[in-house]
């Protein structure tokens, strides 16, 4: 909640709908020298930011990181209790 709030975002009791951003590149370990933040255009003509989130491991420790972390991203959006997936899930 703390997120959508920081972000001025709304939440819609009847199941809310968002786009999700996202995007993936895999490097050699040790070529990256820096990340920086990219910035969103969004239609009302404001711009938001999107952290940029790297990972070092092998495929499999890759793809558990990668769970991982998109597993505690929605744990921290309101609206996806278990009651709001069963009544509007897809």
């Amino acid at each position: 909640m703390i997120a959508a709030a920081r972000y001025g975002c709304t939440y819609n009791a009847r199941m809310a709908r968002y786009t999700l951003v996202y995007g993936v590149r895999l490097i050699p370990e040790g070529t990256l020298t820096g990340v920086e933040e990219a910035t969103l255009k969004l239609a009302d003509g404001s711009s938001a930011g999107l952290t940029l989130h790297t990972f070092d491991g092998t495929i499999p420790q890759l793809r558990r990181s990668l769970d991982r972390s998109l597993d505690a991203f929605f744990d921290l959006l309101p609206g996806a209790a278990d009651e709001d997936i069963e009544t509007f899930g897809d």
